[in-house]
């Protein structure tokens, strides 16, 4: 009896324990990430230039800190050029497909249209006049809300890509945030580290420890195993792309495979409008192929990735594609990275014994 009442209230307690365990992983990615995020990431990226940094000054025999700052300054250059040719591009290659909705409507959507009701006009030529009036009063609502529909989509998107542009100055706030602390932090980065693991004591140092080294190594991992998939999905790109004859195969392809990676936009989010658009203009055998592309890139990611990602977390693929879902659907593209590594980690941590929440 003393037995099952102890198994009982150990479930129990270890239930309770996951469930804390749970919800505070939870509201740490949903608030707590997000609110301090320009601060983790400047001292991610601090964290990174230190080791080129400390191996340039051993080489040069200039201050670790020095060469530190002049490696952020190299990187938010590079950084910055590289999305503002890319972002200023992408941007106004939307806008003007998005504004051009209206004309593709009526060169080539309402023409068919056309020809259907002509088609019809003629079947039911011996009907009734007044049946005939009717179907012309019919087709003619038709054509105009379709037309307005399509018209009010097209503002509807112009206008969110206006909300967007107006919602950048808090973004670039952030962003301003993130390098002015990068630098800070890469300057005074050892002092900044002391300080913090005085504040520890050694059981909470060394678990800290433990934590920082495998969460920095498993995210090396994962970059690792996403450039991966981007160079599949490119190569895979580049070849269906110039077999459909596209002009500038490759640097559409690298576009794409860019894309891809993001959790929202993908593949799709390119793919789709464009075979969309090809059938509309009547290229069939391009809207054919793309969609052929898109299917075989789509089934190839969605079979890879678990595999190559899963792998260097230490999960299971299941495990892996679950975990990439549910951070998707919570934390958007944060959570598409960070719950995997999270779940990795505290597998790390119960195999280690540091805690013990999984048998």
């Amino acid at each position: 009896m003393d037995t099952k009442y102890e198994m009982k209230k150990k479930f129990i307690v270890n239930t309770i324990y996951i469930v804390i365990v749970t919800l505070l992983g939870y509201l740490l990615f949903k608030y707590v990430v997000g609110f301090i995020s320009p601060f983790i990431f400047a001292f991610l990226i601090a964290r990174i230039l230190q080791k080129p940094a400390k191996y340039i000054s051993q080489k040069i025999k200039i201050k670790t800190s020095i060469i530190a700052l002049l490696l952020a300054f190299i990187f938010y250059a590079i950084i910055i050029v590289l999305f503002s040719l890319l972002g200023a591009k992408i941007f106004s290659v939307i806008t003007s497909v998005v504004s051009d909705i209206p004309n593709i409507y009526k060169t080539y959507i309402t023409p068919i249209f056309n020809s259907i009701f002509d088609f019809l006009e003629r079947t039911v030529y011996g009907l009734d006049p007044t049946v005939v009036d009717i179907l012309n009063s019919g087709f003619e609502q038709l054509i105009g809300s379709l037309q307005d529909n399509i018209t009010n989509f097209s503002i509807t998107i112009v206008s969110s890509l206006s909300n967007i542009a107006t919602s950048l100055p808090s973004f670039i706030i952030k962003i301003l945030l993130m390098i002015i602390s990068t630098f800070f932090i890469a300057s005074d980065y050892d002092r900044i580290i002391k300080f913090i693991n005085k504040q520890l004591s050694p059981k909470a140092y060394e678990a800290v420890n433990m934590i920082k080294d495998y969460v920095f190594n498993t995210l090396f991992e994962v970059i690792k195993s996403y450039v991966t998939i981007m160079t599949i999905t490119f190569i895979e790109l580049s070849i269906g792309l110039t077999i459909l004859r596209v002009s500038n195969s490759i640097s559409i392809a690298i576009l794409i495979s860019i894309f891809d990676i993001l959790p929202v936009l993908g593949t799709g989010g390119i793919m789709i409008p464009w075979l969309i658009i090809s059938f509309i203009q009547g290229n069939v055998k391009l809207g054919f192929g793309l969609l052929i592309v898109y299917v075989i890139v789509t089934l190839i990611r969605n079979i890879i990735e678990p595999k190559i990602v899963g792998s260097q977390l230490g999960l299971h693929p299941i495990v892996t594609l679950l975990s990439m879902f549910i951070g998707t659907s919570l934390f958007g593209g944060i959570g598409l990275f960070g719950f995997p590594i999270f779940l990795s980690l505290l597998k790390y941590l119960n195999d280690k014994g540091t805690i013990s929440i999984l048998k």
